[in-house]
């Protein structure tokens, strides 16, 4: 009697996800801005084996709706998990030229989502138990000149989601970062990465660290490799680096 409630479901990291999570039974409610996208998806949820299927309008930008989804989300029995696949990343060079920008960048990849489970955690923990799973990216853990907005916004979540697995764990309730490197989604289309990763291999990934109860994930592995050599790299030495 498992229910997830995924944010950013027609993200393609999560549709794979969301496939597996449909073939095991689980109930569904996808979250997104892309009605016809969402509907489409739910259908395929319905067809695979998903025990329920909800589609749900969501804006990270619209905090207003947050209590009536998650009163609809809560209603059901058993476990409540919770994914996060939110986020936008414009070129760090349209943020140069319109640093508006950068307010829709943190709502998408922290502030919206963070508000959101900041709401929904207390029903968890009042069963005991349930699974967050937030994806962040590698690009939080240093910033560096191609993205560090975008990178910005990923650390500020990375840090919440520490902060917030340090009380749901004291109740029961899991948290799991994820920390993709490049993945071959539409956000990353056209552009050219080294250790690119599909997204079915990161469902699988964070399907295992569920059922292991991690705390942080790098997907691929060689990320975690990556980014610790980039951050013992001395700032001095840093700041001249073109990456």
């Amino acid at each position: 009697m498992e229910s997830w409630i995924i944010l950013g479901a027609t993200s393609g990291m999560a549709r794979p996800l969301l496939r597996q999570l449909a073939a095991n039974g689980a109930a569904l409610y996808l979250a997104g801005r892309n009605a016809t996208a969402l509907a489409e998806l739910a259908e395929d949820c319905r067809l695979r084996g998903a025990r329920a299927v909800h589609a749900l309008p969501f804006d990270t930008r619209d905090h207003s709706n947050y209590p009536a989804l998650i009163a609809q989300f809560t209603q059901e029995d058993g476990t409540l998990n919770a994914a996060v696949f939110t986020g936008t990343m414009p070129e760090q060079s349209q943020i140069d030229a319109d640093p508006a920008l950068i307010e829709g960048v943190m709502a998408d990849s922290y502030t919206g989502p963070a508000t959101f489970l900041q709401q929904l955690l207390p029903h968890m923990e009042a069963r005991g138990t349930g699974t967050i799973v937030g994806i962040g990216s590698v690009a939080g853990d240093r910033g560096r000149l191609g993205n560090y907005c975008y990178g910005a916004a990923k650390a500020a979540f990375a840090t919440y989601l520490s902060g917030l697995r340090n009380r749901a764990g004291r109740k029961g309730v899991h948290v799991l970062t994820v920390k993709p490197g490049p993945v071959d989604t539409p956000m990353t289309y056209g552009m050219k990465m080294p250790f690119m990763t599909s997204p079915e291999a990161v469902a699988n990934d964070i399907l295992k660290a569920v059922r292991k109860r991690r705390n942080t994930l790098y997907t691929a592995p060689i990320w975690r490799v990556i980014m610790t050599v980039i951050r013992l790299i001395p700032e001095p030495v840093f700041k001249k680096m073109s990456f």
